[in-house]
This record gives C-alpha cells, structure tokens and sequence, in this order.
C-alpha cells in the first residue's frame, strides 16, 4: 500500500512531458517486447516473484533516481575539469602579471644607454 502511495505521489509530481514521453526508449526488438509482455502476464511462480510485484509501480522512481544520479556524476566531472581548467588559468595570468611587472621595472630605471 504506501508504495503504491509513493508511486502515485511520484507520478503527480512528474511533468506533462515526463508523463507523455517514455523515459527510455527500449533497445528491445519488436518480438522482444512481445514476449516480454507475455511473460509479465503471467502469474508468477516464485516467491521472490511475487514479492517483486509489490514494487514494480516504483520502477519509474527508480529510473528517475539512476538518471538523476547519473547527471550528478556527469556535472561532478564537468567541474572538477572546469576547475583544473580555472587553475591553468590563474596560473597563465599569474606568469603574464609577473612578466608585466618586471618589464614596467626595466622601463622605469634610468637606461645605461
């Protein structure tokens, strides 16, 4: 019952275009799904089966979570080289200043010349 709850809450919270679009595309085969769907038909017949029923209206949840967790690591990545990339950088600008200063230096002393 509360994960049928939690299924329910889950899909009101969902966009128009998360309802109306699949989440994955299936990489299956047309005769693939087909027996697919006939399997999941069928009662069935082990008890780790039976227990499982229970939780597939939490599938949708669960692909939800993955994406969502698979995005975070992505974005992780995309700032740890957004970082490296800033300290490269700073480090260039650092070597320009310090060429700058030193040229201002030169040019302000008198010229033995």
């Amino acid at each position: 019952q509360q994960i049928l709850r939690l299924a329910e809450m889950c899909r009101r919270l969902e966009t128009e275009e998360e309802k109306v679009l699949p989440f994955y595309p299936s990489s299956l085969s047309e005769e693939e799904q087909r027996e697919a769907c006939r399997v999941l038909k069928d009662p069935p017949v082990e008890p780790l089966a039976w227990a499982m029923q229970d939780y597939t209206g939490l599938e949708r949840f669960w692909q939800r979570f993955s994406k969502a967790r698979l995005e975070e690591q992505a974005l992780e990545r995309e700032r740890e080289a957004l970082s490296q990339r800033n300290r490269r950088l700073r480090e260039l600008l650092r070597q320009y200043l310090a060429g700058i200063s030193i040229a201002q230096e030169l040019l302000s002393e008198p010229s033995p010349l």
